[in-house]
């Protein structure tokens, strides 16, 4: 397996002339792509396979392709999938851009600034928490009170015997709120659909996908949540939450929003990839925990499962904004028990208090736990498996525009109200119980004992599980000393309807959470094993129903640690610690062996390039040089101008490799790599000069400050488009030196591939330089990027390996 880099001579430091209309030669197996490459690495031409992580657009025969049929792919949302409008992916810049301003910069900082500085960044964490605490009661608030006043209405007319108008009134209330949801997502933010995660777990391992952070995102997603769960779909906002505080830190990183005229220039310091992304790893954090009044949990999620980078520093910040939403939320609770809030405090912010006596438990109740992670592992691969099918039936049907959505989703609403309404209607009416703490029958409010059609005196179980809200299902099921409170026939008819019901709901035009119906679903069958298991067992029911929960969130998540410690958080049974560690690590060992975690695989269907922790088997196999492509663009450390205006025109790459050649140097040496928009910044300040002579940078650092350089936020920055050169000035010279990173990444041609690829996402790089091994040549080989780690690439140009690897 030779290698297909370009040979390089002196004249590779020219961009190549403008592609021909015919392609260049494919590589045997080779992708037929029609893009463009915007890392850098090399121009390909059309048809030929590009080394970059943004792709602009697949062609219908993509490898990446992640619905049924022929169509060119979103990768935005999980509406993205459904053939909405095609826009480009690319890395983030994580990495530090080691030039010559950035050092001046650095040098130049007095102690007041960096003071500003440390404590600007605790004062935006801060902020982040404040705001994601005040979104998520907010959420909740709005929440109880549409679906209590939508649920109270219609408990009314059933008590007038008025049951079809009452039907009538349920299901219209339903139908307005989701078809209001869904015209949100459609017409206004398409990014804001799904549970948001898997875009925020592929932003902070450096996937910069459109839109999926923007402030209509986070519009669309606060309202579309509070409208969607109101109107009575299975689904939680807990998802949405985590996407809403990552949407939120996003906001106050870049600065504000220019699309919206929302800028405040005093945060000019955090205008940098690697900033936002430790903010947006706190956003993410601070929404969990406000999602579940978990802080703790909210930390470990954002550990295990959102970020792809870690260290200490961030650690604390992220605990510090988990702390403040935490006690935000508290101090709003405690506001909302004086009666002030409407309905809300009736069912609130899901928390369940089962601590009283400490459970003793057998060897046959270890037994039965260990059945219930079995059956997690099974169900949860299950479900996994099926949420794949659905959503590709589903982008089937929403490729055909907003109105399709918008059907698609009501549809849902009708089918998710009459069985809603319907089923209950098949369980018998069970007497009130002697002695019981709570109203029984519960009328014009939540509680475990719903009326619905039964005679004074009596509840119907059914409808105290359908009939409420996500959250207060929830607190019906783990319950404890209900023994008798559910009818088995009732657990299994709300068991096989909610597993299904989540599996139809996930995908449709509404931001949408996993984590509460599947807590539904696991909690009511590991109630139902509890209660077979009451005579034999001294665990309560209502303690088997969470760790059912907690066996189903390990088979679908894949989630232990962060999972393990939100359900305690939640429920406040830290002795039950023992037996949610051994259900969580049986379920998700079954669950492996099917399948990969909910989560990645919406990563995958939606074509994100995720790089993972570990290096692929057959990549030990390949060396640096073996994925890399030519011919490859190189400036001159002092470039002509023409030269760099026709590179950025021709090619997308977002880097470039700058060498120096005689006479400003004895002989080739790579000076570094510059980046795109520091070249157009570079080139606006059109100091040219006639000669090709290396300057020393005096007039970039008295022209222009680091921020100048800065990223811009979610809009877009300079283009070439919007620099005009006269023809004088493009056969003019530019010094690329002070803006070139003189210390990037580089890595020697014959490394293996495992090693590079490991390195690179460890290093969180957009450009990894491959140099090569013998003296006397060219001084870089290619640059990797992300694309070129991508299975599908190696694939494309190694056909073979997948059979004999």
């Amino acid at each position: 397996m030779d290698g297909d880099h370009a040979p390089h001579s002196n004249s590779n430091q020219h961009p190549p002339p403008p592609p021909s209309p015919s392609p260049l030669p494919e590589r045997e197996g080779s992708f037929n792509y029609d893009i463009e490459s915007m890392d850098g690495g090399g121009w390909r031409g059309a048809g030929r396979y590009a080394s970059s992580d943004a792709l602009l657009r697949y062609d219908d025969d993509g490898p990446r392709e992640p619905l049924l049929r022929k169509r060119t792919m979103n990768t935005t949302s999980q509406i993205a999938i459904v053939g909405a409008n095609v826009f480009a992916i690319e890395s983030l810049d994580y990495e530090i851009v080691e030039n010559d301003l950035f050092k001046q910069d650095w040098r130049s900082r007095k102690k007041n600034q960096i003071f500003q500085y440390v404590v600007l960044k605790w004062a935006l964490v801060l902020l982040i928490g404040l705001l994601t605490g005040l979104v998520g009661f907010f959420n909740n608030l709005a929440v109880e009170n549409i679906a209590g006043f939508k649920l109270v209405l219609t408990g009314d007319l059933m008590l007038q015997k008025r049951y079809f108008t009452a039907f009538l009134a349920y299901g219209g209330c339903n139908l307005v709120l989701g078809a209001t949801a869904a015209a949100l997502c459609a017409y206004i933010a398409p990014a804001a659909a799904g549970s948001g995660i898997p875009e925020v777990k592929a932003y902070l391992n450096g996937v910069d996908a459109y839109s999926i952070l923007a402030p209509s995102t986070l519009f669309v997603k606060i309202f579309g949540s509070i409208l969607g769960v109101s109107g009575g779909f299975v689904l939680g906002k807990e998802g949405p939450m985590v996407h809403t505080g990552a949407c939120i830190a996003n906001l106050l990183g870049q600065g504000g929003s220019r699309k919206y005229h929302l800028t405040w220039n005093w945060l000019k310091y955090f205008k940098n990839d690697r900033d936002r992304r430790d903010l947006i790893t706190c956003g993410a954090a601070a929404g969990v925990a406000a999602a579940f009044r978990a802080p703790v949990g909210g930390v470990l999620f954002a550990l295990e499962e959102a970020a792809s980078w870690w260290r200490s520093a961030l650690l604390w910040r992220t605990f510090f904004t988990t702390a403040v939403v935490a006690v935000v939320l508290r101090a709003l609770i405690e506001f909302c028990r004086k009666g002030k809030c409407g309905l809300f405090g009736q069912g609130g912010l899901i928390m369940f208090d089962l601590s009283s006596n400490v459970p003793s438990y057998g060897t046959q109740d270890l037994i039965a736990i260990i059945i219930l992670g079995v059956i997690g592992g099974v169900f949860g691969g299950l479900f996994n498996f099926l949420l794949d099918r659905i959503l590709r039936v589903y982008s089937i049907i929403n490729e055909r525009g907003a109105p399709s959505k918008i059907l698609l989703t009501i549809t849902i609403s009708i089918i998710t109200s009459a069985c809603s309404y319907g089923l209950p209607w098949l369980a018998a009416c069970s007497p009130c119980p002697v002695g019981s703490m709570e109203e029984c029958p519960t009328i014009g409010r939540s509680g475990n004992f719903k009326s619905f059609q039964c005679p004074p005196g009596h509840y119907n179980g059914l409808a105290s599980l359908f009939f409420n809200t996500n959250d207060d299902a929830i607190r019906n099921l783990f319950s404890r000393g209900t023994e008798n409170e559910f009818h088995m026939s009732s657990l299994f008819v709300f068991f096989i309807a909610i597993y299904c019901l989540g599996l139809v709901t996930y995908g449709i035009a509404v931001p949408s959470g996993l984590f509460i119906p599947v807590i539904l679903a696991g909690a009511t069958y590991g109630r139902i094993v509890g209660t077979l298991l009451g005579p034999m067992s001294d665990i309560d029911p209502g303690l088997f129903a969470l760790l059912g929960a907690a066996s189903f969130l390990g088979g679908t998540m894949r989630m232990t640690v962060s999972v393990c410690v939100i359900l305690l958080e939640l429920t406040n049974e830290l002795h039950m610690l023992p037996l949610v560690m051994l259900v969580l690590l049986i379920s998700k060992t079954i669950a492996d062996c099917f399948n990969k975690g909910v989560y990645d695989q919406i990563v995958v269907m939606k074509g994100l390039p995720f790089m993972e922790a570990h290096a692929e088997p057959y990549m030990r196999h390949l060396v640096a040089s073996d994925v890399v492509s030519g011919p490859l663009i190189s400036f001159s450390g002092v470039e002509k101008v023409g030269n760099i205006v026709h590179a950025l025109r021709i090619t997308g790459h977002n880097g470039f490799p700058v060498v120096d050649e005689p006479p400003v140097s004895e002989a080739p040496e790579l000076v570094g790599l510059v980046l795109r928009s520091h070249v157009l910044v570079l080139l606006s300040g059109r100091n040219f000069m006639k000669e090709k002579v290396k300057t020393s940078g005096s007039f970039v650092l008295r022209r222009f400050g680091a921020f100048d350089f800065a990223k811009p936020g979610s809009g877009k920055g300079m283009k070439i488009e919007d620099l005009d050169f006269t023809e004088e000035e493009m056969e003019m010279y530019v010094d690329l030196h002070p803006i070139t990173n003189t210390s990037p990444y580089t890595v020697v041609e014959t490394m293996s591939l495992a090693k590079a690829a490991v390195l690179f996402r460890a290093l969180g790089l957009r450009h990894l330089l491959v140099v090569p091994k013998t003296p006397g040549r060219f001084p870089i080989v290619g640059i990797l990027t992300r694309h070129d780690l991508m299975p599908e690439h190696i694939h494309g140009l190694f056909p073979n390996l997948r059979k004999s690897h």
